[in-house]
């Protein structure tokens, strides 16, 4: 978990590393950036806190975990704490009562943190204007966009864009270049073997440890490319229809390859050794719920190679076509409804998903697993494979024949060594 500095006596905050010294009596410590300006810090200028991955503690009560999910993936964009709660079927009033208690900061500070921190990353690495960064980062108005960017960072947009510092400059041969920061070590080299031994034939490609796929924004074509950076960072490439919204492809795109968690403690018995002979792993994830819930079940029964060349069946089939990208990308994933014809399990999951579009909404896990093995022939098994790489910290496959409790509350973490 990434703690940052707080210093009392100069009204900053600082990610772990910094040269700054303070003395120890002036310092106060935070689990979250967004808790560190809630306090009335702002962020220090020499070690930019805002470039590093801030995971949420999996400690904290489920329903604040579901929160986050909620809070990332959106929900606050243009909604209120009054329509999350209802999410939550909690009452506003407990559900930031629970945030301040456990995050230090109510949902719409976190929110307004996540927006202000990514506009500021693009503000500092690409050439978009002030105005597209306002909306690629989410906020609803350049009034708004301008307001919270003055709190946060106690400068306007125009301002920071002109201070940044050129040589951390990303650029690119066409597409948005940004940093996907994370907490070292990360083991990129086997989250990419990950997705190479089930890369989706037309919708995903893994070449010169890269990983690229085909994504759909609103109904419109994009391409993304995942990379190793320098340092404490993977390099993202979107090519995308337009920025509105881009805050949370990337965020997603974060999730989906682990860079928004914590690498593994080592002082497990069981799992000390593997993690310290693999020190990076993280949970892998998916793009899409259902993607990720169609691929998982045709692995149920089948080898990694099998369930590729079914998934590529499937694309083929019933995806739609993107005509002109290169790498062998040549559909996107179907959607639930264009996959209702499909034969067997991905069909059902199709019409399932169909009928009940919240079927892999963020929702306690026990939930998720019901409704998952209600489907006729879904294994128990396969359904916390789908948890997992939904994000679910505490699924643990029953296979593995082991008492998950020892782990909590990174179960999946857990499962992720145990079965590498």
């Amino acid at each position: 978990m990434t703690t940052y500095s707080a210093v009392v006596t100069t009204g900053i905050y600082c990610r772990p590393g910094c040269g700054a010294k303070p003395l120890a009596e002036n310092v106060r410590t935070f689990e979250l950036a967004a808790a560190a300006e809630a306090a009335g810090f702002r962020a220090c200028l020499r070690c930019r806190p805002y470039r590093v991955a801030s995971p949420v503690d999996a400690r904290a009560p489920e329903m604040v975990c579901r929160a986050v999910q909620l809070i990332i993936d959106g929900v606050l964009d243009d909604g209120t704490e009054v329509a999350l709660g209802e999410r939550l079927a909690v009452s506003p009033r407990h559900l930031r009562r629970m945030f301040r208690e456990h995050l230090g900061v109510t949902p719409d500070q976190l929110a307004r943190s996540r927006r202000a921190h990514f506009a500021r990353r693009l503000l500092d690495d690409s050439e978009l204007s002030v105005a597209d960064v306002a909306f690629a980062s989410g906020f609803g108005s350049l009034r708004q966009f301008n307001r919270e960017i003055r709190q946060v960072f106690r400068a306007a947009p125009r301002e920071l864009r002109e201070r940044h510092r050129r040589a951390d400059r990303l650029t690119a041969d066409g597409g948005l270049v940004l940093r996907l920061p994370y907490q070292p070590p990360y083991d990129w080299d086997a989250m990419l073997a990950f997705f190479a031994a089930r890369a989706i034939p037309g919708v995903e490609s893994v070449a010169d440890r890269t990983y690229r796929r085909t994504i759909a924004i609103d109904g419109g074509p994009g391409l993304l490319e995942l990379s190793p950076g320098t340092g404490d960072h993977l390099i993202l490439r979107a090519h995308l229809p337009y920025w509105e919204g881009l805050i949370h492809v990337v965020e997603r795109a974060a999730r989906m390859v682990g860079v928004d968690s914590a690498p593994a403690d080592d002082s497990d018995a069981v799992l000390g050794p593997l993690v310290r002979r693999r020190p990076g792993l993280r949970v892998p994830g998916a793009w899409g719920p259902l993607e990720a819930a169609v691929q998982s079940t045709l692995a149920q029964g089948n080898t990694l190679t099998e369930a590729r060349a079914l998934a590529g069946e499937l694309v083929a089939r019933f995806g739609h076509p993107v005509p002109g990208l290169p790498h062998g990308l040549t559909h996107l994933f179907p959607s639930a409804e264009a996959l209702i014809p499909a034969p067997g399990l991905p069909g059902a999951i199709g019409q399932a998903h169909a009928t009940h579009p919240t079927l892999l909404d963020p929702q306690p896990l026990a939930a998720l697993i019901a409704n998952l093995v209600a489907i006729p022939g879904l294994t128990e098994d396969t359904a916390h494979e789908i948890a997992l790489r939904l994000g679910h910290q505490d699924a643990f496959p029953p296979s593995l024949h082991a008492d998950p409790a020892r782990w909590r509350p990174h179960q999946a973490l857990a499962a992720t060594y145990l079965s590498t």
